[in-house]
Protein backbone atom coordinates (compact mmCIF):
# COMPACT_ATOMS: atom_id res chain seq x y z
CA UNK A 1 0.00 0.00 0.00
CA UNK A 2 1.31 3.46 -0.91
CA UNK A 3 2.08 5.70 2.05
CA UNK A 4 0.37 9.03 2.51
CA UNK A 5 2.88 11.85 3.10
CA UNK A 6 1.92 14.61 5.53
CA UNK A 7 4.27 17.64 5.64
CA UNK A 8 4.14 19.78 8.80
CA UNK A 9 5.82 23.22 8.85
CA UNK A 10 7.40 24.90 11.85
CA UNK A 11 6.64 28.28 13.41
CA UNK A 12 6.35 29.96 10.01
CA UNK A 13 3.18 27.94 9.49
CA UNK A 14 3.73 28.11 5.73
CA UNK A 15 2.71 25.26 3.46
CA UNK A 16 5.24 26.58 0.93
CA UNK A 17 8.10 25.52 3.23
CA UNK A 18 7.80 21.87 2.23
CA UNK A 19 6.70 22.25 -1.39
CA UNK A 20 10.19 21.76 -2.94
CA UNK A 21 10.59 18.46 -1.06
CA UNK A 22 6.98 17.47 -1.69
CA UNK A 23 7.55 17.82 -5.44
CA UNK A 24 10.61 15.54 -5.23
CA UNK A 25 9.01 12.88 -3.03
CA UNK A 26 5.30 12.77 -3.65
CA UNK A 27 5.01 11.64 -7.29
CA UNK A 28 2.32 8.98 -7.35
CA UNK A 29 1.60 9.40 -3.64
CA UNK A 30 -1.13 11.16 -1.72
CA UNK A 31 0.33 14.12 0.15
CA UNK A 32 -0.68 17.14 2.20
CA UNK A 33 1.39 20.27 2.92
CA UNK A 34 -0.16 21.99 5.93
CA UNK A 35 -0.41 25.73 6.45
CA UNK A 36 -1.28 26.56 10.05
CA UNK A 37 -4.40 28.77 10.40
CA UNK A 38 -3.59 32.31 11.56
CA UNK A 39 0.08 32.10 10.56
CA UNK A 40 1.39 34.43 7.88
CA UNK A 41 -1.00 34.64 4.93
CA UNK A 42 -3.14 31.75 6.22
CA UNK A 43 -6.56 32.93 7.39
CA UNK A 44 -7.34 32.24 11.04
CA UNK A 45 -9.74 29.48 12.03
CA UNK A 46 -11.87 30.21 15.12
CA UNK A 47 -11.76 26.49 15.95
CA UNK A 48 -7.95 26.56 16.27
CA UNK A 49 -7.00 28.06 19.63
CA UNK A 50 -4.08 25.88 20.69
CA UNK A 51 -1.52 23.31 19.66
CA UNK A 52 -3.83 20.37 20.30
CA UNK A 53 -6.26 21.75 17.70
CA UNK A 54 -3.48 21.47 15.10
CA UNK A 55 -2.81 17.93 16.30
CA UNK A 56 -6.47 17.06 15.76
CA UNK A 57 -6.38 18.66 12.30
CA UNK A 58 -3.51 16.40 11.28
CA UNK A 59 -5.03 13.33 12.95
CA UNK A 60 -8.13 13.80 10.79
CA UNK A 61 -5.94 13.27 7.69
CA UNK A 62 -4.01 10.26 9.02
CA UNK A 63 -4.82 7.07 7.13
CA UNK A 64 -2.60 4.03 7.61
CA UNK A 65 0.10 3.95 6.45
CA UNK A 66 1.00 7.63 6.83
CA UNK A 67 4.43 9.26 6.96
CA UNK A 68 4.86 12.47 8.95
CA UNK A 69 7.57 14.89 7.77
CA UNK A 70 7.96 17.78 10.22
CA UNK A 71 10.13 20.87 10.60
CA UNK A 72 11.24 22.52 13.85
CA UNK A 73 8.22 23.29 16.07
CA UNK A 74 6.09 21.19 13.73
CA UNK A 75 7.94 18.28 15.25
CA UNK A 76 5.99 18.50 18.49
CA UNK A 77 2.77 18.20 16.49
CA UNK A 78 4.16 15.19 14.63
CA UNK A 79 5.23 13.50 17.86
CA UNK A 80 1.83 14.13 19.49
CA UNK A 81 0.04 12.76 16.40
CA UNK A 82 2.25 9.67 16.45
CA UNK A 83 1.58 9.13 20.15
CA UNK A 84 -2.18 9.45 19.56
CA UNK A 85 -2.31 7.06 16.60
CA UNK A 86 0.96 5.12 16.47
CA UNK A 87 -0.35 2.19 14.42
CA UNK A 88 -1.27 4.46 11.51
CA UNK A 89 2.15 6.15 11.30
CA UNK A 90 4.62 3.97 9.42
CA UNK A 91 7.57 6.40 9.56
CA UNK A 92 8.54 9.75 11.11
CA UNK A 93 10.93 12.24 9.52
CA UNK A 94 11.92 15.12 11.81
CA UNK A 95 14.13 17.98 10.65
CA UNK A 96 15.72 20.46 13.07
CA UNK A 97 12.98 19.73 15.60
CA UNK A 98 13.06 22.06 18.58
CA UNK A 99 9.76 21.03 20.15
CA UNK A 100 8.83 18.01 22.22
CA UNK A 101 11.88 17.71 24.46
CA UNK A 102 13.66 19.87 27.03
CA UNK A 103 16.54 21.45 25.12
CA UNK A 104 17.93 23.51 27.99
CA UNK A 105 21.67 22.98 28.30
CA UNK A 106 22.03 21.72 24.72
CA UNK A 107 23.34 24.99 23.29
CA UNK A 108 20.13 25.99 21.50
CA UNK A 109 19.56 29.67 20.75
CA UNK A 110 16.28 31.03 22.14
CA UNK A 111 14.49 32.20 19.00
CA UNK A 112 11.03 32.78 20.43
CA UNK A 113 10.96 36.43 21.49
CA UNK A 114 12.74 37.66 18.38
CA UNK A 115 10.32 35.65 16.24
CA UNK A 116 7.33 37.02 18.15
CA UNK A 117 8.60 40.58 17.70
CA UNK A 118 8.99 40.04 13.96
CA UNK A 119 5.58 38.34 13.65
CA UNK A 120 3.27 40.09 16.14
CA UNK A 121 0.10 38.72 14.50
CA UNK A 122 1.13 35.09 14.99
CA UNK A 123 -0.56 33.19 17.85
CA UNK A 124 1.48 33.26 21.04
CA UNK A 125 0.31 29.79 22.08
CA UNK A 126 2.44 28.21 19.37
CA UNK A 127 5.54 30.25 20.13
CA UNK A 128 5.24 29.72 23.89
CA UNK A 129 4.73 25.95 23.77
CA UNK A 130 7.43 24.13 25.74
CA UNK A 131 5.67 20.82 26.31
CA UNK A 132 8.12 18.02 27.15
CA UNK A 133 7.18 14.64 25.65
CA UNK A 134 10.47 12.91 26.40
CA UNK A 135 8.97 10.59 29.04
CA UNK A 136 6.65 9.08 26.40
CA UNK A 137 8.90 8.93 23.34
CA UNK A 138 9.93 5.33 24.12
CA UNK A 139 6.37 4.38 23.15
CA UNK A 140 7.04 5.22 19.50
CA UNK A 141 8.15 2.03 17.81
CA UNK A 142 8.10 3.19 14.17
CA UNK A 143 11.36 4.03 12.34
CA UNK A 144 12.38 7.68 12.77
CA UNK A 145 14.79 9.63 10.57
CA UNK A 146 16.32 12.68 12.27
CA UNK A 147 17.77 15.18 9.80
CA UNK A 148 19.91 17.87 11.39
CA UNK A 149 22.14 20.66 10.09
CA UNK A 150 25.66 21.16 11.34
CA UNK A 151 25.25 24.96 11.45
CA UNK A 152 21.88 25.44 13.14
CA UNK A 153 21.89 27.65 16.24
CA UNK A 154 18.18 27.07 16.92
CA UNK A 155 18.33 23.27 17.06
CA UNK A 156 21.98 22.19 17.19
CA UNK A 157 23.10 18.62 16.61
CA UNK A 158 23.04 17.98 20.38
CA UNK A 159 19.24 18.24 20.23
CA UNK A 160 19.11 15.60 17.51
CA UNK A 161 21.42 13.39 19.56
CA UNK A 162 19.13 13.71 22.58
CA UNK A 163 16.07 12.81 20.48
CA UNK A 164 17.93 9.84 19.02
CA UNK A 165 18.49 8.61 22.56
CA UNK A 166 14.78 8.93 23.42
CA UNK A 167 13.34 7.22 20.33
CA UNK A 168 13.87 3.44 20.13
CA UNK A 169 14.32 3.21 16.34
CA UNK A 170 15.85 6.55 15.37
CA UNK A 171 18.67 7.28 12.94
CA UNK A 172 20.39 10.67 13.03
CA UNK A 173 21.79 12.11 9.79
CA UNK A 174 23.76 15.37 9.99
CA UNK A 175 23.82 17.55 6.87
CA UNK A 176 27.02 19.55 6.37
CA UNK A 177 26.98 23.26 5.52
CA UNK A 178 23.26 23.63 6.25
CA UNK A 179 21.12 25.70 8.62
CA UNK A 180 17.77 25.56 10.36
CA UNK A 181 15.71 25.65 7.15
CA UNK A 182 17.48 22.67 5.57
CA UNK A 183 14.11 21.06 4.79
CA UNK A 184 13.41 23.78 2.24
CA UNK A 185 16.89 24.90 1.26
CA UNK A 186 18.47 21.43 0.86
CA UNK A 187 15.50 19.49 -0.48
CA UNK A 188 17.78 18.06 -3.18
CA UNK A 189 19.93 16.39 -0.50
CA UNK A 190 17.10 15.35 1.78
CA UNK A 191 14.93 13.72 -0.89
CA UNK A 192 17.25 10.74 -1.61
CA UNK A 193 17.85 10.21 2.12
CA UNK A 194 14.12 10.08 2.78
CA UNK A 195 13.47 7.84 -0.24
CA UNK A 196 16.04 5.36 1.05
CA UNK A 197 14.53 5.56 4.55
CA UNK A 198 11.03 4.84 3.22
CA UNK A 199 12.08 2.05 0.85
CA UNK A 200 10.56 -1.35 1.73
Amino acid sequence: MTSRLLFLPGASGAAAFWQPLQQLLAAGKQSVCYGWPGFGANPPDPAVTGLDDLVQQVLADVVAPSVLVAQSMGGIIALKVALENPHAISHLVLTATSGGIDIEGLGAQDWREAFAAENPAYPRWFIDCKEDLSARLHELQMPVLLLWADADPISPVAVGEKLAGCLPHATLQVIAHAGHDLGRERADLLAPLIRKFLAP
